[in-house]
């Protein structure tokens, strides 16, 4: 088998599929004839390429045609293979035939040479068969040969029939494949030219029209127009903001759709420029926006303009979309740093607000929950969330493993009250503002509106702080059964008059009030039912019962009731205790009841009181005081405020003076902070002295305790050099000069002959003035944090406080021992307290003569000691 040389250029193809020449040979037997030649060649040529083709076309016409026949080569090389082992075959089977004329004379020759043989030797049987197998086995190998060759020709003639159809088809497939091919080139040039052309009008049209937009704007104008239009990119632009602040998700929507914009426009441009398809050039597209350096590879000037182009157009894109990533990343930190984010607890302590009582009233809830391994409370106030994280570590207490949580927000916005989870709050205290308390009393009454229109409901009771007493009953008719009032004012004013006349009781009710040492519970015990209330006085050993919960009374609390009253199935029992978990009712001790003193009757004497400084609710302290003292009893009031601005605010808050029936009001005009306007008054004279916040100065805190603690060291002052003793202090000096301490010394030796109660606001001016020891005690915002946090944990202990702190019915008062009992007497606190029974009072605490600090629930209630008169009790007695 052999190939003519093709031609350079013939318009043949059947170089495709070549026709193949076999040369048969010939036996001496039988000549075979074919009406064909023995020996074929087909020579594939193609025409030369047209002069308007261009080189590129023709170098890739080229290559496809060599590639094409390097295939064809291979499989020629095949056939001629397997055709050679059959021509092979067929001319051994042809020389042994030659070899071999004719059977017959073999066989002939056989015999007679075994004639000869049998003639002159004997032949066994062996011999006869093995010559019968040797005649069997060529007879096999000569049919053999023979069916070979006929084989050999039926293929030949097989091969010669597909020449003939293979030479019609490559004719006709090649004219067909030349047109196709042209019309293909033609259509795919025009394709591309398109393809290009768009791509550069959809890019050019936005400039266009960004460039000529006033024109396009001036020329819909209208002529005869009088009224003034706003320009078109005026209207685009406005247009742009609005998406962009409607929808929260226009930024990463618009790089969307600009980053298909880019490769859209990347593909048909390549597309344009390149022999690769549409699909590939749009993935090459998006490799190019992707990764800015895939286009180094490109060849040709065409495809590099625009590869750079994209990848220009890529690097913005991922630019801006690096903008708009971190900028996402940076909002959500900054929402989680400025407390931005939603609060997922239950049954937490919600405050809202700020003001100098929140450190005393998350001191107060960390002390109620140490019990519990902590609890959670949540701040939420209109200031920044580091900056009240970081006022709340510079707090000197230990949490207790409670935890704070701050967020930043106002309680007046529904959204914000959802953020620290309002509705599954156990307790809301509701902070009154610093400054003035008109409008932090509106402040508070919206925000209990906002609380009462949060859709989910409230779970807990609120507990809100109001600076006027005059607000509170529009604030509970706003809030209804939730709401909870605390007056701080109000609080404060009359825990002062209580202080001034019973010295050493602001010190009883820190210790009621807080939550360190012993405070109200209330729990219900079946045990107790059937039980008289004087038994049930004796049945705690770790606890003092002093009021009852009446469930027939729909839950009203009674302090210090009868003797005889029976507990009911359903009433409850109020006691005053280390914690809820520390007491529990025990067998009835066997307590002797002893017989009081005769002389049972308190005479009323009258006081000399001394108020420094103008309050907004005078008038309320000026009632409390004449319901309390004696009759014929003064109250000074020093002040810069003018006698007659003072009878005018007075009357607009409803006192009528002429109706006073026990005080009689002594006016002084002056300046608590002049030495000379405080020496024009009878300091030693004075029972009691209040140094009151003044009205002008009690926004701020600082600046009203600074005031309070410059009255308080001249008044010490004078009333120091205008005592008696004070010869007799200076003659212990040694010859007459001051030592170290001196005066601390003549201002505590002052303090025995008048109780100064101050009003201090700030905490840390009441440490102050607690470690001097120039004032008896000092009363400030803590005692009403400690109220806050008392009624936020337990809502009945409201009720209790309220009647604590009335003009009317039980308060708590420190009677002298001699009214229980005779000096020397050896009694129990048990037998004590049943004594005081017949006074219609509960002992819940006592101070001894030489201590400075009184004990509340005495935990050796059964052991006997000896009591003297100078001994003071603490008890629950009633006002009148």
């Amino acid at each position: 088998m052999s190939f003519d040389p093709d031609p350079p250029w013939t318009t043949n193809r059947d170089w495709i599929f070549p026709s193949q020449s076999f040369n048969l040979p010939r036996t001496p037997a039988r000549r075979f004839s074919s009406p064909y030649p023995r020996t074929t060649s087909f020579q594939t040529s193609l025409s030369p390429p047209s002069s308007n083709s261009t080189p590129s076309a023709v170098h890739r016409t080229l290559r496809r045609r060599i590639s094409h026949r390097h295939r064809i080569v291979e499989r020629e090389t095949s056939v001629d293979a397997a055709r050679d082992e059959i021509h092979g075959k067929s001319n051994d089977v042809a020389v042994q035939s030659e070899d071999c004329p004719s059977s017959g004379n073999k066989t002939t020759s056989v015999d007679k040479k075994f004639a000869g043989f049998f003639r002159r030797f004997t032949v066994s049987r062996q011999a006869a068969c093995i010559i019968a197998i040797l005649v069997t086995c060529f007879t096999c190998l000569v049919h053999k040969n023979f069916s070979l060759h006929n084989q050999v020709n039926d293929l030949q003639d097989e091969l010669s029939k597909l020449s003939i159809r293979l030479r019609r088809c490559n004719i006709s497939d090649s004219i067909d494949i030349i047109d196709s091919m042209s019309e293909h080139n033609v259509s795919g040039a025009s394709l591309k030219n398109t393809a290009l052309i768009l791509s550069f009008m959809m890019f050019s049209l936005p400039l266009v029209f960004v460039k000529y937009m006033e024109y396009i704007s001036y020329i819909r104008r209208p002529s005869d127009s009088t009224t003034e239009e706003l320009s078109l990119n005026k209207q685009l632009a406005y247009r742009v903001d609005v998406f962009l602040s409607f929808h929260p998700y226009a930024k990463p929507l618009t790089l969307l759709v600009a980053t298909l914009l880019l490769i859209c426009l990347g593909g048909l441009a390549l597309f344009g420029v390149t022999d690769d398809s549409l699909a590939d050039c749009l993935w090459l597209s998006w490799t190019y926006v992707a990764d800015s350096g895939n286009h180094t590879n490109t060849e040709g000037i065409g495809p590099r303009l625009v590869s750079v182009s994209v990848s220009f157009g890529g690097m913005l894109i991922f630019a801006m979309m690096l903008g708009l990533v971190s900028d996402a990343i940076s909002e959500k930190f900054d929402s989680l740093r400025k407390g931005r984010s939603e609060v997922v607890e239950q049954n937490h302590t919600l405050i809202l607000g700020w003001s100098d009582k929140l450190g005393s009233l998350l001191n107060q809830l960390a002390i109620a929950n140490e019990s519990l391994g902590g609890g959670t409370v949540v701040v939420m106030a209109e200031r920044d969330k580091e900056e009240m994280e970081l006022d709340i570590a510079k707090m000197e207490f230990d949490f207790r493993g409670t935890s704070v949580i701050c967020r930043s927000g106002s309680p007046l916005i529904l959204a914000d009250l959802k953020k620290v989870s309002v509705s599954k709050a156990r307790a809301i205290v509701v902070l009154a503002e610093d400054g003035n308390a008109d409008q932090s009393d509106a402040r508070a009454l919206r925000t209990v509106l906002s609380l009462t229109g949060v859709k989910e409901g409230l779970r807990g009771h609120l507990v809100v702080e109001l600076g006027d007493l005059d607000n509170e009953v529009l604030v509970k008719l706003v809030g209804g059964d939730l709401v909870e009032t605390v007056v701080a004012h109000d609080v404060i004013g009359r825990l002062m008059i209580q202080c001034a006349r019973q010295p050493g009781l602001a010190q009883i009710w820190e210790d009621i009030l807080g939550f360190e040492n012993c405070e109200f519970y209330i729990k219900k015990w079946p045990q107790l039912h059937s039980m008289q209330f004087e038994e049930v006085l004796i049945s705690f050993p770790d606890a003092i019962p002093c009021g009852i919960k009446v469930a027939s009374s729909g839950g009203k609390i009674i302090l210090n009731p009868d003797d005889s009253y029976v507990l009911q199935a359903g009433d409850e029992v109020l006691v005053i205790a280390e914690d809820d978990d520390s007491y529990a009712p025990a067998a009835l001790p066997m307590v002797q009841r002893g017989n009081l003193p005769k002389n049972l009757i308190i005479p009323k004497t009258t006081e000399r009181i001394l108020f420094c400084g103008w309050r907004r609710d005078m008038e309320d302290m000026i009632l409390v005081l004449d319901a309390f003292l004696a009759h014929g009893s003064e109250l000074w009031m020093f002040n810069e405020v003018s006698e007659k601005e003072r009878e005018k605010k007075l009357t607009d808050g409803g006192l009528d003076i002429s109706r006073l029936a026990n005080i009689i009001l002594v006016n002084r005009e002056g300046n608590a902070v002049i030495r000379r306007h405080l020496e024009s008054l009878p300091l030693e004279s004075f029972d009691s002295i209040l140094i009151l916040a003044d009205e002008s100065v009690e926004d701020s805190a600082i600046q009203a305790d600074s005031r309070s603690l410059a009255t308080l060291l001249l008044i010490r002052d004078i009333q120091a050099k205008r005592l008696p003793y004070r010869e007799s202090m200076v003659s212990k000096i040694h010859g007459g000069s001051s030592s170290q301490g001196s005066w601390r010394e003549e201002m505590q030796q002052a303090s025995d002959k008048s109780v100064i109660i101050s009003e201090i606001l700030d905490p840390r001016t009441k440490n102050l003035l607690s470690m001097s020891k120039i004032s008896d005690y000092v009363l400030s915002n803590e005692l009403v944090s400690m109220a806050l946090a008392m009624v936020a944990e337990d809502r009945q202990i409201n009720d209790v406080l309220e009647e604590l702190f009335a003009e009317e019915g039980n308060e708590m008062q420190i009677r002298g021992a001699n009214l229980y009992l005779c000096d020397g007497e050896e009694l129990s606190f048990y037998e004590v307290l049943l004594r005081a029974r017949q006074r219609r009072e509960i002992v819940i605490g006592y101070r001894l003569a030489n201590a400075d600090k009184a004990v509340i629930n005495p935990p050796a209630k059964t052991e006997r000691r000896k009591w003297s008169v100078k001994d003071v009790f603490v008890v629950i007695a009633d006002k009148e």
